[in-house]
């Protein structure tokens, strides 16, 4: 094949609002969630060829590149379609790791779709978001690129029209492990579903943030500045 460079975005998103509504039996978590994206994020520069193999640059300290999703991702799509082209793909990382906005799983969507283009698969949304899921519950929202109502694990995605704001979006010096939130035992996981219809003209809230507040004294500072800060406007 005729190599080629291209370069995609991989943007941020925001949970609007999420509550956990209870756990499946393999332990994963039921959820009601409203994704919106930013209009800020990494970059994939992706060189597509037929040596088989999958090159990431740079190297991220402490990740090992298997564990990196993004070769995740371009491995997962060559064994779904028997594929034995390769491709040299480098990251321009803007987005800081730990900070919920989805860098990881938006880096894995970027992939999974840039890829299907570049290698001629022509899987569809529905093959993509599949392979995505197993990657990460949030990134089949990426693979089909629109603000979306999720439901289930975060697989079950229902196009939504949030209404377009500004957002301030502030990340203190601690990366949060996703894990340690949804492990832990005070985590509330009964919150009743509700419909969307109901749930867009509510207050928003999500479930995390009393054990993330808990557990990242930093996170809880930031936000008690801002709430003090819009309550005094």
């Amino acid at each position: 094949m005729i190599t080629h460079t291209t370069t995609w975005p991989s943007p941020a998103k925001l949970n609007l609002f999420l509550y956990i509504n209870g756990r499946t039996e393999n332990g994963y978590h039921e959820l009601q969630t409203l994704f919106q994206f930013v209009d800020h994020g990494d970059e994939l520069t992706i060189t597509a060829n037929d040596s088989g193999k999958i090159i990431i640059t740079p190297e991220i300290e402490g990740l090992k590149v298997e564990n990196n999703l993004i070769y995740k991702a371009a491995n997962a799509l060559q064994s779904k379609s028997s594929n034995s082209l390769g491709a040299t793909i480098h990251l321009n990382k803007v987005l800081p790791m730990g900070g919920g906005i989805g860098g990881g799983s938006s880096n894995a969507a970027t992939a999974l779709v840039a890829l299907n283009y570049l290698w001629k698969l022509n899987l569809s949304d529905d093959e993509l978001a599949e392979i995505g899921l197993a990657l990460g519950a949030d990134v089949p929202v990426f693979t089909r690129g629109f603000s979306a109502f999720a439901e289930g694990v975060g697989e079950k995605l229902s196009p939504a029209e949030p209404e377009e704001k500004w957002y301030l979006v502030v990340r203190p010096n601690v990366s949060i492990a996703t894990v340690d939130i949804f492990t832990h035992s005070n985590l509330t996981r009964n919150t009743p579903k509700r419909p969307l219809s109901e749930l867009l003209t509510s207050p928003y809230g999500n479930d995390c943030e009393k054990i993330v507040r808990m557990l990242y004294p930093e996170v809880d500072k930031q936000l008690s500045c801002c709430y003090n800060t819009r309550r005094r406007d």
